[in-house]
């Protein structure tokens, strides 16, 4: 290869190209070393390195190269919706049918993408303040934005292609960086929230359910949300498919390959996809940088609210609720129910708050996800 054509190449890589694919090869890093969301941040890590490439015409914009034809899964509203059969083939509703009071904790966790939501537009006056010329986020934009808080990956990425799509490479990389901060960014905001006699109590043993309930859940869920929120219906109803699936029994097949091979697949090209899609001329801005911000105080709030909903149930019922599983509020799945049982042991080894976390985790799920589809028929 003539090496005056090589020298072209490097010479039209621009700065801001240049520091896109450094942060590229760091996501990768994070993802290999520290282990940090490596299914989905390697795939997107690599996209944005390519993507970054000049004349190599492999970013989600390129029409005919191979990113765009992928990206099409993101435009079109299919993978997301596709990720949600694979979760809800994962997902264990009984916690939550045994014991609904815990959806509160899941309500509370929502706290999070309202304060998010607000925050980006009071945010966004104060910079316009002292940056002339600085343009507000939009009330579509804050949306996206706010449902970071959520700490449900598929939700965010819905729901910021249907508002706000120049912010999805953004958005994306901040929701699921902060998924994998989970176990550094909750404990101490749940040591903070509690004291040491709330952490060591322990709950009793969530009762049984049955396996027709088990069915019949997910078509009733289902037709109540086609029937009163139908914007959220796609999400929903995707995700309560996957979960009759699981629990019809008959269904073992396609139930391994959701929670398998489909998921692993959908994830590599998510990944893919949205890496492509980080260009420099998209990423390196000031509102990246305030998203980044919003993104943590998203996932702060939402710890917080939820276990603020977890200690007033512990006072309504007479010390029958562990605070710590307020951190479920936020759908981070399944480590968010792993930070709870962790830290219950760690004061009281006779705890055992895994399956009770898992209520909030679900509730929190579902809940997003119904909010997700009120703000595109608000908004959208």
């Amino acid at each position: 290869m003539d090496i005056n054509y090589i020298t072209s190449i490097i010479d039209s890589l621009t700065l801001s190209q240049i520091i896109m694919i450094i942060l590229g090869l760091a996501l990768a890093y994070m993802a290999v070393e520290r282990k940090y969301e490596p299914l989905l941040l390697l795939p997107l890590a690599f996209g944005m390195i390519i993507a970054n490439i000049p004349i190599a015409g492999l970013s989600s914009y390129d029409e005919g190269g191979l990113i765009y034809y992928l990206y099409k899964g993101i435009e079109l509203g299919i993978y997301p919706p596709m990720i949600f059969i694979c979760i809800g083939a994962m997902t264990d509703f009984s916690p939550l049918m045994s014991s609904p009071k815990t959806a509160l904790i899941g309500l509370g966790g929502q706290l999070g993408i309202f304060a998010a939501m607000f925050g980006a537009l009071g945010l966004g006056y104060v910079v316009s303040y002292f940056i002339p010329g600085f343009e507000n986020f939009t009330m579509k934009e804050a949306a996206a934005i706010g449902v970071i808080g959520s700490s449900d990956g598929p939700t965010s990425i819905y729901i910021t292609k249907q508002l706000a799509s120049h912010l999805l490479p953004t958005i994306t990389i901040a929701a699921y960086s902060y998924m994998a901060l989970v176990p550094l960014i909750q404990p101490p905001i749940m040591r903070a929230l509690t004291t040491k006699k709330e952490r060591m109590i322990v709950m009793p043993i969530p009762k049984k359910v049955s396996r027709r309930k088990k069915i019949i859940f997910p078509i009733v869920i289902t037709l109540l949300v086609l029937i009163f929120v139908p914007s959220a219906a796609t999400l929903i109803a995707m995700l309560m498919l996957g979960n009759l699936i699981r629990e019809s029994g008959v269904t073992e097949r396609l139930s391994r390959m959701l929670q398998g091979d489909l998921l692993n697949l959908l994830t590599l090209l998510i990944g893919l996809s949205i890496g492509g899609s980080a260009t420099a001329d998209r990423v390196l801005n000031i509102k990246t940088l305030l998203i980044i911000v919003l993104g943590l105080f998203a996932f702060i709030m939402g710890t917080a609210g939820g276990i603020i909903v977890a200690k007033i149930l512990c006072k309504l019922t007479g010390g029958k609720v562990n605070p710590l599983i307020g951190n479920a509020g936020v759908s981070a799945m399944p480590m968010a129910a792993r930070i709870s049982q962790k830290l219950g042991q760690e004061y009281n080894p006779s705890n055992h708050l895994l399956m009770h976390a898992m209520g909030p985790i679900v509730a929190s799920t579902i809940g997003s996800a119904i909010i997700a589809g009120i703000f595109i028929s608000m908004f959208g």
